[in-house]
């Protein structure tokens, strides 16, 4: 078995005989001669002083040199240093002994369980699923959160997006999902959030239980090429487990800090800043990570959420508006609802789920009409009845939405170690609508 495993490595790791030397080093690029690559392809840097060896990708061609962006740092590397192609391309290992597991974007343990025994591997980059080869999304995908089963309803292989301003509370939520979903095979991808926030996920929000769970993880500290690969790296996990038959879910925090870490590699390598300095490949890269979730035929299905920073909880900033336009359902996280203490603070009037119509029964869909009506009644005039304005008798739906206004607000509250059944769920919610 371990010589098996040593051949895997091998085979993944082959290098072209002839090498390249680096010409000059720049901030966060390197610029190197005499190999003649493709843009995309894989390197390995080695150091002439002390061998030390780092990975990096092939960003630009010229006729007579070719640029890198080092997944490490370029500190250390110097002119005359040697550039190795590494002809497998860039792939992550992949296998049920991940599961369980914390690594880094290059498939590497950080969590000081010892090494990933595997043999298989997969390559980070991959088309999406072909669109006549998708499955017809018509299964509940059940996630124990009773706002977002009831009100938003989402099916097996839906994209979803969870929307919010800083400290609203979209780990704490991702935790209750991960923790109350319907799936045996949980991926979870945590992209350039702080090192603080990785032990407290794991110990705060899923209460140390990693069992049936893969966490990928690219920190602030690391470099934009690894930020970038994180998310790209999380999704090839899932796609192997999809293609074994598992219902996977896909959860990734958080797709801002994936555009700002393609935003420092693009500006770099020349592109024009458009919109708030976003040059135009992070608004190409967002539907080629998002569209490989989904449910393909005679597969799995990858269920993904992605959770959304907004800056200044302006849910029109260009990566909030072109994920809104990309997936099937956002989610919208409130201050607001925070200072009424609603937990989790789901704007469900704010919120949408594309997919709710073809998986919910008549009375299902009734009902949360019924409580999106009555709620939206509540907010437009709760001014006046707080003043008194109002008299009871004026219009009925109004007084009905008034007589059931702190069941409603019960209803979207949950604890964070609560969970419930789709049905049961379901049944409160019709129950509630009467």
């Amino acid at each position: 078995m371990a010589l098996e495993q040593l051949r895997k490595k091998l085979e993944v790791s082959t290098l072209s005989p002839a090498f390249g030397t680096i010409t000059k080093v720049m901030s966060n690029s390197i610029v190197a001669t005499g190999l003649k690559p493709s843009v995309g392809d894989i390197v390995k840097i080695v150091r002439h002083e002390d061998g030390h060896e780092s990975m990096g990708m092939v960003t630009v061609v010229d006729t007579q040199t070719f640029s890198i962006s080092p997944f490490s740092f370029v500190e250390g590397n110097r002119v005359g240093d040697r550039i190795f192609i590494n002809n497998k391309g860039l792939q992550i290992p992949v296998g049920e002994a991940l599961l369980g597991r914390v690594i880094n974007p290059l498939g590497q343990p950080i969590d000081g369980k010892g090494e990933i025994l595997t043999t298989e591997s997969a390559p980070i980059i991959r088309p999406p699923i072909v669109a006549m080869k998708r499955g017809m999304i018509d299964e509940v995908f059940n996630v124990g959160i009773k706002t977002i089963d009831g009100l938003l309803t989402c099916g097996k292989g839906q994209k979803l997006g969870i929307f919010a301003g800083s400290g609203v509370g979209k780990s704490t939520l991702m935790g209750m999902i991960v923790k109350g979903v319907d799936a045996p095979i949980k991926i979870v991808a945590l992209v350039g959030e702080r090192g603080r926030e990785v032990p407290e996920f794991v110990e705060k929000n899923l209460g140390g239980d990693l069992s049936g769970t893969v966490l990928v993880v690219a920190t602030s500290d690391d470099s934009p090429l690894m930020r970038k690969y994180g998310a790209f790296s999380a999704m090839s996990v899932a796609e192997y487990f999809k293609d074994q038959g598992h219902d996977v879910l896909f959860m990734m925090d958080s797709v801002t800090r994936f555009a700002m870490a393609q935003r420092e590699i693009g500006l770099a390598l020349g592109e024009p800043p458009t919109s708030k300095g976003y040059p135009p490949s992070v608004l190409t890269l967002l539907p080629q990570l998002m569209e490989r979730a989904g449910k393909e035929e005679g597969h799995g299905s990858i269920t993904a959420f992605f959770t959304v920073l907004v800056e200044g909880d302006d849910m029109n900033d260009p990566i909030g508006d072109q994920s809104r336009s990309i997936l099937d359902g956002h989610i919208v996280l409130s201050r607001e609802l925070t200072d009424f203490g609603i937990y989790p603070p789901i704007n469900i009037l704010n919120s949408a789920s594309r997919l709710m119509n073809d998986l919910c029964s008549e009375a299902h869909i009734l009902a949360a009409r019924k409580f999106r009506r009555l709620y939206s009644l509540l907010r437009e005039n709760e001014v006046l009845i707080r003043i008194g304005a109002y008299q009871k008798g004026r219009d009925k739906e109004l007084d009905e939405a008034i007589d059931k206004k702190e069941a409603m607000e019960n209803f979207l509250k949950q604890g964070i170690e609560e969970s419930w059944d789709f049905e049961q769920s379901i049944e409160a919610l019709v129950v509630l609508m009467g």
